[in-house]
């Protein structure tokens, strides 16, 4: 027998007491004990308590995100954009050079790493085709708005010259004084392209000292000690290229240690004077690496690339891959 209720708990309560001590039914002797009575409102709050967690299981099954897809992404949102070759002389370039309507000039490729690791992807080097500005570069200066982007020496007072004479420059940008772009902060690479001077303000600015003739001090002739470069270095030499390293030798030519080209101005100072014979290094030889390694008593530099020397040891040969290898 099912009786409903609309009782309070006390009142449905005597109520079964009260059915149970019936003993008669019409002509019939009966017993009647209560199974069970039950609470409709709880019941109804069980059901909707087990078809919550039913829907938060799903929820959290089908629509949480995952913690490690999460981390993936923010990974990739900072990882530097990878760089790119552009143009039949294949010159290091940002992936963006063909989308932006500005691009930044740099000498090397190492400079285009160190903006690009400061998320700089409009940005593309010169070198690729010797002492001649690339075609490719003096295309693009014709359809975008260009910022020359230099290293902070003689070298890039030698190099924006030579721009100037066959391509169309809008704005210069230079590192500080005896500084070079592929060793600039990200705070300094914004400031630089912040102040960058329209090239017509920086021709007067500058009194026409770029239109001088002037060269780099490389004297070739002068041979104070003389070099026997062993075959296996020269092999380094060609693997070396592109990887933006620095090998140290002794005066047998054994290596000693390799460091990343960026390092080589906060080690060199630790090194004993004496010990370390030839540097050879991906990168741009520049009078900083050669004052360093005079006071090292290092008699030999060998680079991707000869910056703006003003001083030149004696008593030091400095060459550039090309010329060791031609």
């Amino acid at each position: 027998i099912t009786i409903p209720s609309n009782l309070d708990r006390v009142e449905t309560a005597l109520l079964a007491a009260l059915i149970e001590i019936v003993d008669r039914i019409g002509p019939y002797s009966a017993k009647i004990s209560v199974e069970e009575i039950i609470d409709l409102r709880a019941e109804k709050i069980k059901k909707i308590v087990n078809r919550a967690k039913d829907i938060l299981r799903k929820l959290v099954r089908e629509k949480a995100p995952d913690v490690k897809e999460i981390l993936r992404e923010i990974s990739k949102s900072v990882k530097p954009p990878e760089l790119v070759t552009y143009g039949p002389e294949n010159l290091p370039a940002g992936p963006d050079i063909d989308t932006s309507d500005t691009i930044i000039l740099v000498e090397g490729r190492a400079d285009v790493i160190n903006l690009l690791r400061y998320g700089y992807t409009n940005v593309i080097a010169l070198e690729g085709a010797g002492s001649k500005i690339p075609e490719t570069i003096i295309k693009l200066c014709k359809t975008k708005k260009v910022i020359a982007f230099l290293d902070g020496d003689h070298g890039g007072d030698l190099i924006l010259k030579e721009l100037l004479k066959v391509a169309k420059i809008d704005y210069i940008a230079r590192a500080p004084p005896g500084k070079e772009v592929e060793e600039l902060t990200g705070k300094e690479i914004n400031k630089a392209l912040k102040n960058a001077t329209p090239v017509g303000n920086y021709i007067k600015k500058v009194k026409g000292k770029v239109s001088e003739e002037t060269q780099p001090i490389v004297r070739k002739e002068e041979k104070a000690i003389t070099i026997n470069i062993p075959d296996n270095v020269i092999k380094v030499i060609k693997e070396l290229e592109g990887t933006l390293k620095a090998k140290l030798y002794d005066e047998k030519w054994n290596i000693i240690t390799e460091m990343p080209v960026r390092n080589l101005v906060t080690e060199l100072p630790n090194i004993e004077a004496g010990k370390v014979y030839a540097i050879v290094m991906d990168g741009v030889i520049t009078q900083r690496v050669i004052d360093m390694a005079l006071e090292k008593n290092i008699k030999v530099i060998i680079g991707a690339r000869i910056g703006g020397i003003t001083k030149k040891p004696l008593n030091m040969i400095i060459l550039s891959f090309n010329e060791v290898l031609s």
